[in-house]
């Protein structure tokens, strides 16, 4: 019986540890730093998971329409839940989770490739 609890507490873990999930937070970084990672997950993985609790939920719907809007992602599954969460007082509270997954449209290599030329372009005319 031990064996089987263990194996199953490794794949929670295993799941909740994916490698192309981003956890957003509104007060730990700026909305494009986000905008940005997940650029950099969609290029790596081909698709990427934006989960966020309580008030971040607003700069996780920002960052996935910044990025469906310049057509950078198209959105795969959004899926919404309340967890509980216990806080200084050991007291659980409950909070609202979403979890947006994204993947690359068709251009997303042309979009990325003509962002990074006028970076470089950008880059040199600062330069002069």
């Amino acid at each position: 019986m031990e064996a089987i609890t263990d194996g199953v507490n490794k794949m929670n873990i295993a799941e909740s540890q994916k490698k192309n999930r981003i956890q957003v937070s509104n007060t730990k970084k700026p909305l494009f730093f986000y905008v940005n990672l997940a650029k950099r997950y969609m290029q790596q993985y081909a698709e990427v998971e934006l989960s966020a609790l309580g008030m971040a939920i607003a700069t996780v719907v920002s960052v996935a329409e910044i990025l469906k809007n310049n057509g950078f992602a198209i959105e795969r599954k959004i899926m919404t839940s309340t967890v509980e969460i216990k806080d200084e007082r050991v007291r659980p509270i409950q909070k609202a989770k979403i979890e947006i997954t994204l993947g690359k449209t068709e251009n997303f290599d042309e979009l990325m490739a003509k962002s990074a030329q006028e970076r470089e372009a950008a880059d040199a005319e600062a330069q002069s």
